[in-house]
Protein backbone atom coordinates (compact mmCIF):
# COMPACT_ATOMS: atom_id res chain seq x y z
CA UNK A 1 0.00 0.00 0.00
CA UNK A 2 2.61 2.29 1.19
CA UNK A 3 4.93 2.26 -2.07
CA UNK A 4 2.16 1.91 -4.53
CA UNK A 5 0.39 5.02 -2.64
CA UNK A 6 -2.55 3.72 -2.45
CA UNK A 7 -4.87 3.39 -0.02
CA UNK A 8 -7.46 0.95 -1.81
CA UNK A 9 -6.78 -1.88 0.61
CA UNK A 10 -5.94 0.22 3.93
CA UNK A 11 -9.94 -1.08 5.00
CA UNK A 12 -9.22 -4.46 4.35
CA UNK A 13 -5.61 -4.22 5.94
CA UNK A 14 -7.31 -2.48 9.39
CA UNK A 15 -9.90 -5.64 9.08
CA UNK A 16 -7.45 -8.18 9.45
CA UNK A 17 -5.25 -6.39 11.73
CA UNK A 18 -7.81 -6.45 14.13
CA UNK A 19 -7.86 -9.63 15.09
CA UNK A 20 -4.05 -10.33 14.59
CA UNK A 21 -1.03 -9.25 17.39
CA UNK A 22 -0.99 -5.58 15.40
CA UNK A 23 -4.72 -4.72 17.07
CA UNK A 24 -4.02 -1.74 19.07
CA UNK A 25 -2.21 -0.20 16.18
CA UNK A 26 -4.90 -1.20 13.84
CA UNK A 27 -7.59 0.30 16.42
CA UNK A 28 -5.31 3.27 16.15
CA UNK A 29 -5.23 3.48 12.62
CA UNK A 30 -8.73 3.32 11.99
CA UNK A 31 -9.38 6.20 14.48
CA UNK A 32 -7.14 8.19 12.32
CA UNK A 33 -8.14 6.83 9.14
CA UNK A 34 -8.79 10.26 6.83
CA UNK A 35 -5.19 11.70 7.87
CA UNK A 36 -3.80 7.41 7.32
CA UNK A 37 -5.38 7.86 3.75
CA UNK A 38 -3.94 11.05 3.11
CA UNK A 39 -0.48 10.44 4.16
CA UNK A 40 -0.70 7.64 2.43
CA UNK A 41 -1.79 9.10 -1.28
CA UNK A 42 -0.06 12.34 -0.87
CA UNK A 43 3.01 13.34 -2.78
CA UNK A 44 3.84 15.98 0.00
CA UNK A 45 6.66 14.44 2.84
CA UNK A 46 8.10 15.92 6.00
CA UNK A 47 10.97 14.30 5.99
CA UNK A 48 13.23 17.13 5.52
CA UNK A 49 11.61 19.00 8.13
CA UNK A 50 11.96 16.01 10.80
CA UNK A 51 15.95 15.89 10.31
CA UNK A 52 16.55 19.37 10.55
CA UNK A 53 14.57 19.02 13.92
CA UNK A 54 16.25 15.96 15.27
CA UNK A 55 19.62 17.52 14.09
CA UNK A 56 18.30 20.46 16.19
CA UNK A 57 17.44 18.07 19.47
CA UNK A 58 20.94 16.37 18.70
CA UNK A 59 23.05 19.71 18.85
CA UNK A 60 20.52 21.27 21.93
CA UNK A 61 21.79 17.75 24.38
CA UNK A 62 24.83 17.73 22.90
CA UNK A 63 25.24 21.13 24.49
CA UNK A 64 22.74 20.45 27.63
CA UNK A 65 23.73 22.79 30.75
CA UNK A 66 26.74 24.54 28.89
CA UNK A 67 25.86 27.60 27.23
CA UNK A 68 22.84 29.97 26.28
CA UNK A 69 21.25 30.67 23.08
CA UNK A 70 24.21 32.50 21.91
CA UNK A 71 26.02 29.41 21.97
CA UNK A 72 23.60 27.00 20.82
CA UNK A 73 23.11 29.65 17.95
CA UNK A 74 26.53 29.84 16.65
CA UNK A 75 26.50 25.80 16.73
CA UNK A 76 23.53 25.62 14.60
CA UNK A 77 25.42 28.24 11.85
CA UNK A 78 28.51 26.45 12.11
CA UNK A 79 26.52 23.47 11.20
CA UNK A 80 24.62 24.00 8.05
Amino acid sequence: MIRSKTARELDEWIEAGKNSLVGSFAGGVEKDLNAVKNANISTWSNGQTEGQITRLKLIKRQMYGRAKLDLLQAQLIRES
